[in-house]
């Protein structure tokens, strides 16, 4: 039985004094939360966050890493700072990373198998957009994304990965998919793995990361291969953040 994971992206947000007020109220409110959770930080504030959250129930991470160990790369955090500051997670390949920054395939690849060479699970993010979902080649599309990673780490990787699926079309937009169409993309991507290896892919988590808010977490979640959310918005509001980890 797959245990849920819902792991907050704060993006680019937060300062030292709301994330403690953040953070204080999450955890007052852990007490009959079933699923796994995480929050993922910008990189200036994870020492803050280990402080804040070391040995209670929830985890933390970072957002993106460098594909590379060391070097002059100047402006880039390696996989091994992050282990300095205890993160369990990074996240890679996220839409945004892969759009506004031109993060390639091949590149997310890099940075999941840095990651895991490292000891972090990495969430691999993979979606389509507006115009590749009209173009109905969204399985094309993700199924693409995760074939740059099989074909670097191996399917048996995912033992140690996590997945999540986020149309585009459905990130900071407020649209969100049906609870149908998720659930469709979530079948393909494990029905994808289950043909490589059918353990790992009873196993995998894949979230589903496109909006998911208070109000649509427990029908979302619900769905037979959705195992939880990436949550950008709602994940800075106390009592949202925790009503979508009850959800579950």
């Amino acid at each position: 039985m797959r245990r849920k994971l819902v792991a907050g992206n704060w993006k680019m947000h937060g300062t030292l004094t709301d994330n403690d007020v953040l953070l204080t109220a999450v955890l007052a409110g852990m007490a009959d939360v079933k699923a796994q959770v995480a929050v993922c930080v910008p990189f200036p504030y994870l020492a803050q966050v280990q402080a804040k959250l070391a040995g209670s129930a929830v985890a933390w991470g970072a957002q993106n890493m460098s594909q590379h160990a060391k070097g002059a790369y100047t402006g880039e955090v390696s996989a091994a700072m992050l282990n300095d500051f205890g993160c369990r997670y990074v996240i890679v390949g996220h839409s945004e990373r892969r759009a506004i920054y031109g993060e390639t395939d091949a590149v997310v690849a890099e940075k999941y198998a840095a990651a895991q060479a490292a000891g972090l699970i990495p969430i691999l993010c993979v979606g389509e957009t507006l115009s590749e979902r009209e173009e109905c080649i969204t399985e094309q599309v993700v199924g693409r994304q995760i074939d740059a990673v099989l074909a670097k780490s191996g399917v048996a990787s995912l033992a140690k990965a996590v997945i999540a699926y986020e149309p585009v079309w459905a990130i900071g937009t407020g649209v969100t998919a049906s609870p149908d169409q998720a659930q469709a993309v979530h079948a393909f991507i494990r029905g994808k793995i289950r043909a490589l290896d059918a353990g790992i892919a009873d196993s995998l988590v894949i979230q589903y990361g496109g909006s998911m808010k208070a109000g649509n977490a427990a029908e979302l979640l619900a769905q037979p291969d959705i195992d939880g959310g990436l949550i950008g918005g709602a994940a800075l509001v106390a009592d949202d953040f925790l009503a979508i980890c009850k959800a579950g």
